[in-house]
């Protein structure tokens, strides 16, 4: 029994020594050096360990410089790796010990990662380079995982969409793999990567392609993608950028910000309240509401707090539950971080303003020179709310040519105008008039999204279904399509998608060139109908002919394209020469033997009139098209044909069947210009063809005439032209008919 009790013992007291060493390293943040024996005998399962196999225990062999530099920054990475149970061990190889690790010459130029007794993992030292190198790599092979590496735009969208209402994503750029910024973003992942899906990309190309356009490539940059709460799953999800630097506290702070509710309803006094921001130095914005105004303050609210999330704290107070000593007009209260700070209640025109407030502090001289002006004469206007309200105006201009000046001599004329007429009859001086001119010029404003938007709607009558919407529904949409006002929502039933577009410029011609453009497909079919459009645009044409329908491979593969970086500079679209016959004309203008079909050609209208055919050996995909498209544009591809520069009109003006077809064209639709040699013999061509078609109308609503000289109604009408076109009837548009 004793031999059987001293095996026994010699086995704990083995287990008890390795964990004693681990103790011993752990608590005097020192390298662990053991035996290859001690240190496989001593794995537990799970338990990640860094390690390095030296051979310096051998007689005669001494430690390089690259070596002895690699030791001291991993002695320095032990601490850190610890705090994430990480384990640091030089391992001293012996004489002879000839395992894969000690036995090999460029093994002294690696370092290993176990997870247990399991190689996760092996690293060349030169890129362990200091300790945020090490630190960084190795909880990146620890959490490959869980952290995923992207580099274009599709997957970073593909990831979102996929964790929709589901989880949020923490997206974030470092320039190169080993630094301190990539550092803090895997120890951040380390901790939070159970409640985030972490992304991380060196690309900075991806970078640009998010809206980073300015960005340094050196400056790392943290999103945060909210998709989580994405309220429709159609729409993206919403990135707040990380403004501080990338370090370890800044994103430990930052992923707590966004982790806190967007808006705090709170019912209590102010002064006591103590929110997250409060507590990390940030200022917390109070949105003063009551019962009659809770929906559109809530609103209001939730809207600035996406606009300051990250940066400030928003509070919806409800006066009706707490009794506030403060001006009734007051909409708005800043609490700060400082102790004992007071209060700001200020009164605020607009959503920008409180924005201001925050990333700009408002001019700080500006607030105090205002906020001592407001005490002085608070109480003469707090009675007074049309005096207040002008008080509070007096630095605004008001846009007063949006309202008509009537005089004495306009006015009888401007009442007969119109049926209904409002008004108003004001004195500058005097404050009731200015407090009332203020609500005249915001209905000027809301009459003048609706009066273009109206016009526009006429244009398009027939081919575009039109709907307005105002006030609070508005509103809503607003909030649910995560669009500024004015927008338009365009509905598109046959893909059942719904796309929301703001509105920059809103004159009804903008309006309609935005629709139009809108309404343009990503990848065209070219028809007899909407070829004079597609030409008007201007660009080259990257077009498919083809005998009959797209398979799905070559469709795919054209959509890519048309979608992928650098579409903007030409039309990518496709011609089915069976319901589109007159496109085997068009091969045998530009080829004297057409190739075979399908056929991809680069044809510029605008530019040269070159005509290029893709090689007949290459499979259609994009990658194969860009290459060929590159050396194109090099000049490295020579054109099959090249189109006379030559006016294009047809050869007599009874011919012009492009602008006969104006008439049965979309009112919007801007018409192709086909005359590449200048515009005059374009409009001489259209003069006479105005006279043309009324020459055909004057045909069929009067046959008669054509008795009259006794020719039948297959001769040719061009001697009865002049008489004809002298009636001046004009001819019937589409809108009439």
């Amino acid at each position: 029994m004793l031999p059987q009790m001293n095996g026994r013992l010699s086995c704990c007291s083995l287990l008890l020594l390795c964990t004693c060493y681990m103790s011993a390293a752990r608590n005097a943040n020192t390298l662990l050096e053991l035996s290859p024996q001690e240190y496989f005998s001593s794995l537990q399962p799970g338990r990640a360990s860094l390690v390095y196999f030296s051979r310096d225990a051998l007689i005669g062999v001494s430690v390089s410089p690259g070596a002895r530099l690699f030791l001291e920054q991993l002695e320095n990475s032990v601490g850190a790796l610890q705090d994430y149970g990480i384990s640091v061990v030089k391992v001293n190889c012996l004489k002879e010990e000839v395992s894969r690790y000690c036995g090999k010459e460029n093994a002294l130029m690696k370092a290993y990662l176990f997870r247990g007794n399991v190689l996760l993992r092996e690293f060349p030292t030169d890129a362990l380079f200091d300790v945020n190198a090490i630190v960084a790599n190795i909880l990146f092979a620890l959490l490959f995982n869980e952290v995923k590496y992207i580099t274009t735009l599709v997957e970073l969208q593909n990831l979102e969409n996929s964790l929709k209402r589901r989880s949020n994503v923490v997206f974030a750029y470092v320039p190169a793999i080993g630094t301190a910024e990539h550092r803090a973003v895997m120890e951040a992942a380390f901790v939070h990567g159970t409640a985030h899906q972490f992304v991380l990309t060196t690309e900075v190309a991806l970078l640009k392609t998010i809206g980073c356009e300015d960005s340094d490539a050196l400056s790392a940059r943290l999103f945060f993608c909210h998709c989580q709460r994405v309220p429709d799953l159609t729409q993206p999800c919403r990135r707040t950028p990380m403004e501080q630097s990338l370090t370890t506290l800044n994103i430990h702070t930052y992923l707590k910000l966004m982790a806190e509710p967007l808006v705090t309803e709170v019912a209590e006094d102010p002064e006591k309240v103590s929110t997250v921001h409060l507590q990390l130095g940030l200022p917390l914005v109070f949105i003063l509401s009551q019962k009659e105004t809770y929906e559109v303050d809530k609103r209001t609210a939730e809207y600035v707090a996406w606009q300051l999330l990250g940066k400030a704290g928003v509070a919806l107070l409800s006066r009706d539950s707490v009794d506030l000593n403060v001006l009734l007009q007051s909409n708005v209260a800043l609490k700060t971080a400082e102790e004992g700070a007071p209060i700001k209640y200020l009164v605020l025109e607009d959503t920008d303003e409180i924005i201001a407030l925050v990333e700009d502090k408002i001019k700080g001289e500006q607030i105090q020179e205002d906020e001592d002006e407001s005490d002085n004469n608070d109480q003469e206007i707090q009675d007074d709310q049309v005096m207040e309200a002008v008080y509070r105006d007096r630095k605004r201009e008001l846009p007063l040519e949006l309202i008509r000046t009537l005089t004495e001599e306009t006015f009888s004329a401007a009442l007969t105008e119109t049926a209904h007429v409002v008004v108003l009859f004001y004195a500058s001086w005097e404050a009731v008039s200015l407090a009332m001119l203020q609500s005249y010029v915001e209905v000027a404003i809301a009459l003048k999204a609706r009066e273009a938007f109206v016009e526009a709607g006429n244009m398009l009558r027939g081919y575009v279904t039109i709907g307005l919407y105002a006030e609070d529904d508005a509103l809503i949409l607003a909030r649910k399509y995560a669009v500024p006002l004015p927008a338009l929502l365009l509905a598109r039933h046959e893909d059942h998608r719904l796309d929301s577009i703001p509105l920059s410029k809103q004159s009804a011609p903008d309006i309609v060139q935005t629709i139009r453009s809108q309404l343009l497909e990503t990848f065209p079919e070219i028809t007899v109908e909407n070829l004079p459009h597609y030409l008007s645009l201007e660009k080259p044409l990257l077009i498919l002919f083809s005998d009959g329908g797209l398979n799905q491979r070559v469709r795919m593969e054209m959509l890519s394209l048309a979608n992928g970086k650098g579409h903007e500079a030409f039309l990518a679209c496709w011609m089915n020469l069976k319901t589109t016959p007159v496109g085997r004309g068009v091969l045998k203008a530009y080829f004297s033997i057409p190739p075979p079909l399908p056929l991809l050609a680069w044809v510029n209208l605008h530019s040269g009139g070159e005509v290029f055919a893709f090689p007949s050996d290459q499979s259609v995909t994009e990658t194969n098209i860009l290459s060929w498209l590159e050396k194109l544009i090099a000049g490295l591809e020579i054109p099959s044909t090249t189109l006379s520069d030559e006016a294009w009109k047809p050869p007599l003006p009874a011919y012009n069947f492009l602008h006969m077809m104006k008439a049965t064209l979309p009112e919007f639709t801007v018409h192709a210009v086909y005359s590449r040699g200048g515009t005059d013999e374009l409009q001489q061509a259209e003069e006479v063809s105005e006279e043309k078609s009324t020459v055909r109308e004057e045909q069929v609503e009067e046959p008669g005439l054509e008795a009259e000289k006794g020719q039948s109604p297959g001769r040719d009408l061009r001697g009865t032209a002049p008489r004809l076109a002298g009636r001046e009837k004009p001819p019937k548009r589409h809108m009439e008919l």
